[in-house]
């Protein structure tokens, strides 16, 4: 994949963060980061620029003489390298290191080319910087995050290597490792962007999007399983409404449906005959969790699919500060760094995906309790009642676990604190609210995992494989080929554990665009 030729989109960035594609960086983009630092380099003679001849944040009224200007750019990466915690997963550090070099590469920065010649090093050779989870608050960008990237692109940092943190030049091969080193700015010009914010974000945002797919495809399948009437995902109803995302899952779901040999059409069972009963046997419509998904699921896709066109825009822009323009001839100071953009969409974003949970969560419960299904045995149990238990520990763990995501559906874009001395006086919280958003999106899998056991046992309790859709035989037959139906009781740890996996690498039905 070649950086720089034009604006990263989410399947490039999946194809590089995943580790299956090498960067290579684009010869236009070299030049115009070329071009940047020789006109910053001959600019800022005699002139005050920030963070090349001040300090940093509210020290910024003392000049730094030049001839300190490199161990200036050195103080500030190895004073902000300072956070703690896990460190950020390998996926997570190569989204970072990625979205920052695709902002460099832009040429706004008035960097050396060593340092964009250094992250793709890092990128092709699968270098995994030690990036503790906690320290930025998303403000003068994620400064903490990056500034343990930078320590480690000098060749001072820690990397993550087969389960340890070592220090990178103690990596087998890090001879060959294209390190950087400090011109004018590259401290800060590392530093100060959005890269952890948006490249955990836009990780999410992958990660999301499949959940909804999973989602819709289990909602149809259960909505097969209870012999639903059709038209709460008819075209007309759902046109009626002027929701992209609505429209779209209830389209897949109507798709689904025109195969299923379960679902019932309203035409032929409720508006022909006497109908004369004075109560009805059968339910006239179904439960919210069943009728409602088009409802419920559209505005979470909508969600996940503006949040990513906002976190594509962000990572393929400019957040330095200043900006170097080398078109005007001139240096702008400003606020480019600042991450309410993706802090917004991730807050956004999880509260999506909570919802996305708690209805997981209802339909799992309509499964498992007899009473409001009236077909299915109690906990799904295909052993003796009263003896053995079904799935009532998975239930317990998928509401506990919505639970908790309910908790941390709070917004972190408005707990704003000042800090560093008052100067950063409103800032973003955007790693933080990037790190919550992918907690609540790993609760809702565990969620999601349970559901589709228990539609799966669901199916055998009702011997009713062969009349599913095609595609519900399909996903059936995938996880039986891995879960067993459970009789007898076991643990059931291992087989979300197993289900998770099958999520991971299968996506079930498309989705509209």
């Amino acid at each position: 994949m070649e950086i720089g030729k034009g604006n990263l989109d989410i399947n490039q960035f999946n194809g590089i963060v995943s580790g299956n594609e090498k960067v290579q960086l684009s010869s236009e983009a070299l030049k115009r980061v070329s071009d940047s630092y020789s006109f910053l380099e001959q600019f800022a003679r005699d002139k005050v620029i920030y963070g090349i001849n001040t300090g940093f944040g509210p020290m910024a009224q003392y000049r730094i003489p030049d001839e300190k200007g490199r161990d200036l750019q050195l103080n500030l990466i190895r004073s902000h390298a300072s956070g703690h915690g896990e460190p950020l997963g390998a996926t997570d550090v190569r989204a970072l290191m990625l979205c920052r070099l695709n902002t460099l590469m832009l040429g706004y920065s008035g960097v050396h080319p060593d340092v964009v010649h250094c992250l793709a090093s890092f990128l092709n050779e699968g270098i995994t910087p030690y990036i503790p989870e906690h320290g930025g608050v998303g403000a003068s960008g994620d400064l903490v995050q990056l500034a343990h990237l930078a320590h480690t692109m000098i060749g001072e940092g820690q990397v993550v290597h087969n389960g340890q943190i070592i220090r990178v030049r103690e990596v087998p091969g890090a001879s060959s490792l294209r390190f950087t080193d400090i011109h004018i700015r590259e401290g800060l010009a590392i530093m100060n962007g959005t890269a952890a914010m948006s490249g955990i974000g836009l990780h999410n945002i992958t990660r999301a999007t499949r959940l909804v797919r999973w989602s819709t495809q289990l909602s149809a399948i259960i909505n097969e399983l209870m012999e639903s009437y059709d038209d709460h995902v008819s075209l007309e109803l759902n046109q009626a409404k002027k929701h992209r995302g609505q429209q779209v899952v209830a389209a897949a779901m109507r798709a689904l449906f025109s195969e299923s040999k379960l679902i019932k059409l309203r035409t032929d069972r409720m508006y022909k005959g006497t109908n004369g009963e004075a109560v009805f046997k059968e339910k006239v419509q179904e439960y919210y969790s069943l009728r409602c998904v088009p409802q419920i699921l559209g505005p979470v896709l909508d969600t996940v699919r503006h949040a990513e066109r906002i976190l594509l825009e962000e990572v393929n822009s400019a957040n330095d500060n200043p900006i170097i323009d080398v078109a005007s001839e001139n240096v702008f100071h400003g606020g480019n760094f600042h991450g309410d953009y993706a802090a917004f969409e991730m807050d956004k974003l999880k509260i999506g995906i909570t919802k996305l949970s708690m209805l997981a969560e209802r339909q799992l419960n309509y499964l498992v309790n007899h009473k409001l299904n009236e077909k299915l045995p109690p906990f799904l149990n295909l052993g003796e009642l009263g003896f053995n238990f079904g799935l009532q520990g998975m239930q317990f763990t998928a509401v506990s676990t919505t639970a908790e995501n309910q908790t941390l559906s709070n917004p972190m874009y408005i707990h704003s604190i000042p800090n560093n001395n008052d100067n950063q006086d409103v800032v973003s919280m955007g790693a933080n609210a990037a790190l919550l958003a992918q907690r609540v999106i790993t609760n809702a899998q565990r969620v999601l995992a349970i559901e589709a056991i228990a539609v799966c046992q669901a199916v055998d309790c009702l011997r009713c494989e062969d009349k599913l859709s095609g595609a519900g035989r399909e996903l059936y037959n995938l996880v039986r080929a891995q879960i067993p139906a459970f009789i007898e009781d076991t643990p059931g740890t291992d087989w979300i554990n197993a289900m998770i996996e099958i999520m991971n690498h299968h996506n079930p039905i498309e989705l509209e665009k």
